[in-house]
């Protein structure tokens, strides 16, 4: 199979030196990424700032932002059998960067955000040759969540956790598909997840 894999955080820039982001290591990522190819797979790997190496023989694309994510997702999508996006994309960025620094000369500023494409319910919407796998972030009623999106972004599988995933090698998920749950994790690496969820997908190419 060729998969299309996403990892790690995006950032938003707000001036020259900072930036909107989240807590996303990136290596449930390059934990999928090394279990498909460790099992034979060509992979394709899409990934934001991290401080990891993929393993050798990948296909990397760089990228700072959700649009240029997206922008490198579309690129891709095409040629692969799967799409899993394990990047912990920004959601919001500011509507205006400020050239330069911004100065601390008040105590309040303001700051306008506007919403980031959804990258996978837009290609979910549209394109239903290939397998579609999600991951999910939540803080609470993470099965109720992970069903909402799982249907409203047309999706094959969804992967939940919270947020005691960041940075970790452990983790505790949920892996749903469509008809429901497919498999609990509780403490478990996350290259245990990666390669159940590679196995998985083996056996339901479309």
């Amino acid at each position: 199979m060729k998969f299309l894999i996403t990892a790690g955080p995006t950032r938003e820039p707000i001036d020259a030196v900072r930036y909107l982001t989240n807590f996303s290591s990136g290596k449930m990522g390059y934990a999928l990424v090394s279990s498909a190819r460790a099992r034979g797979h060509k992979v394709i790997l899409v990934t934001g700032p991290v401080s990891i190496s993929p393993p050798k023989g990948v296909t990397v694309k760089q990228v700072e932002t959700t649009r240029e994510m997206k922008q490198s997702v579309l690129k891709y999508l095409p040629s692969v059998d799967c799409l899993i996006m394990a990047a912990a994309v920004s959601d919001y960025r500011s509507v205006k960067v400020v050239k330069g620094k911004l100065k601390k000369d008040k105590k309040f500023i303001n700051l306008k955000l506007v919403r980031n494409p959804d990258i996978l319910k837009e290609i979910g919407a549209k394109n239903r040759n290939i397998i579609l796998v999600g991951f999910a972030l939540e803080t609470d009623n993470l099965l109720r969540e992970a069903q909402r999106k799982i249907k409203g972004k047309h999706l094959d599988y969804i992967v939940v956790n919270s947020p005691s995933a960041f940075g970790s090698n452990k983790t505790d998920v949920v892996i749903l598909n469509q008809q429901g749950i497919v498999k609990r994790f509780s403490q478990a690496s996350k290259r245990a997840v990666a390669d159940f969820i590679v196995r998985t997908l083996e056996r339901v190419k479309k």
